[in-house]
């Protein structure tokens, strides 16, 4: 195991993340319709969340049991910070959508950490959210401007924008009910 995180945090973490990420959308929707529609391209936004990812990375590489793998740990630490210049001097295209993708793969794997032989139904809310996360991961880092079209897809009308909005925030309620009820 990598994490140490029992269902019961994992569940109030990603339950109030979920909450705290869509309410923004109830209360100001404009201002974060136009914050999210600059997101893509925003090359402060990408050179944080990059940074937050090469943070996380370097230290599971520096702390995760490899096995046989161990002989490549330093060549890795090392070319975890080269690469990471590398990218933020050459990749230039919606870095921030690229390493947001980046940051739900690494967010999943806690999640499904949790969940991992637990015997409780409602833990397949975090198992669903860890998938989801994987799949828009995937997406981002291959396929960025999907981002772009999903934010402005979303934010055509109202009704579509609360809508997403609303069961985000729901779900997000559903994990926290679970986490204080049944983990």
């Amino acid at each position: 195991m990598i994490y140490d995180f029992s269902l019961h945090t994992v569940g109030i973490v990603a339950g109030a993340l979920l909450v705290l990420i869509s309410l923004p959308g109830f209360i100001k929707p404009s201002a974060v319709q136009s914050w999210l529609r600059g997101l893509p391209r925003s090359r402060v936004a990408g050179v944080a969340l990059l940074t937050i990812v090469l943070i996380w990375s370097f230290w599971l590489l520096a702390t995760m049991e490899m096995g046989e793998f161990s002989t490549f740990r330093k060549p890795l630490l090392i070319a975890l910070p080269i690469g990471y210049l590398l990218v933020i001097r050459f990749v230039e295209e919606f870095l921030a959508v690229r390493a947001l993708g980046i940051l739900c793969l690494l967010a999943a794997e806690p999640l499904l950490e949790a969940a991992f032989f637990r015997y409780e139904t409602s833990r397949l809310f975090l198992t669903v959210l860890a998938y989801l996360l994987i799949l828009a991961g995937l997406f981002w880092v291959t396929m960025p401007y999907l981002l772009r079209d999903q934010i402005n897809w979303s934010s055509q009308t109202n009704t579509r924008w609360h809508a997403i909005h609303g069961i985000a925030a729901l779900y997000g309620i559903t994990i926290l009910t679970c986490a204080f009820t049944q983990y």
